[in-house]
């Protein structure tokens, strides 16, 4: 048995994964685009250690943060660690609607070096305007340049309809619009006294910017700040705001591109929402 969950962030998808697999005694794959790297610990809220129990986790912190890792590279690694488990419960735990997709469905890449094009002619509104006319739900930002060339240069297979090759059960996980917003603006404080600055910090003087640097949540906007062109308060600010952002993307996603099934979270007690999930699953 195959169970995916997703959802915007800090929904609780991770809780859920831990109570599924200790009742399903299964392993559990990450399925978050930015948890795969090394040292990118609170920013990605990635789960600890000491969390995982005896739980099998794969795919986590598996690259190094100056390393390129593709959703093609991530396909080849979760189907190959689902077929090396055949036979066993599988959870599929991340908010990286693209990768989970990916894995699941007939998801076929090109060469990326065959016609492969810069665009260096085009300006990033422009390119922003083919992106979505090749895909109305893509959900690049317009000033993200490096990865609207690299969509562009992707591409699914049309000669086939899209359809799942792994039977998985898809489960969501939503709330209240504005309750998320809150709980990711507290999110994004508890992740400064758990010491985010700090390990920005760390990785800014180690690393550099790298591209996933460049481009996560939690970092990208505290590298402003200690660029000098941001302050402190404003970076933090900015995360909150680019998180929820990415949290309205997330449900947009996923509403159109996956037939998932929804539970709304009880927030009062969470335990009612796992055993509701559970009943889904063994009547599904």
């Amino acid at each position: 048995m195959i169970i995916a969950i997703v959802g915007p962030t800090g929904v609780g998808k991770t809780s859920l994964s831990l109570e599924l697999a200790k009742k399903y005694k299964a392993i559990i794959i990450n399925c978050d685009a930015m948890q795969v790297y090394k040292e990118m610990n609170i920013g990605t809220a990635k789960i600890k250690e000491s969390e995982k129990g005896d739980i099998p986790h794969f795919l986590f912190d598996i690259k190094d943060i100056q390393d390129n890792y593709t959703v093609y590279d991530y396909q080849k690694d979760a189907r190959k660690i689902i077929d090396l488990h055949k036979g066993e419960n599988i959870i599929l735990v991340g908010g990286t609607g693209l990768y989970l997709k990916a894995v699941l469905y007939n998801y076929v890449f090109k060469d990326e070096e065959e016609n492969h094009n810069n665009y260096d002619n085009l300006s990033n509104e422009e390119i922003y305007k083919l992106a979505l006319e090749k895909d109305k739900n893509m959900n690049i930002h317009p000033n993200n340049r490096k990865r609207l060339v690299r969509f562009l240069n992707k591409s699914i297979d049309k000669k086939e309809e899209c359809y799942q090759i792994y039977d998985a059960k898809i489960i969501g996980l939503t709330m209240d619009r504005d309750i998320l917003y809150e709980r990711i603006n507290k999110r994004v404080d508890e992740m400064f006294l758990e010491g985010l600055e700090e390990e920005a910090r760390g990785l800014y003087n180690k690393k550099g910017k790298s591209k996933a640097l460049a481009t996560a949540i939690g970092y990208k906007e505290l590298f402003k700040y200690f660029d000098g062109e941001e302050t402190l308060e404003d970076a933090k600010e900015l995360i909150k705001k680019n998180s929820r952002h990415y949290a309205k993307r997330q449900y947009t996603w996923f509403n159109n591109q996956m037939s998932v099934k929804w539970f709304r979270v009880n927030l009062e007690d969470f335990d009612k929402t796992i055993l509701e999930v559970e009943s889904y699953i063994d009547n599904y």
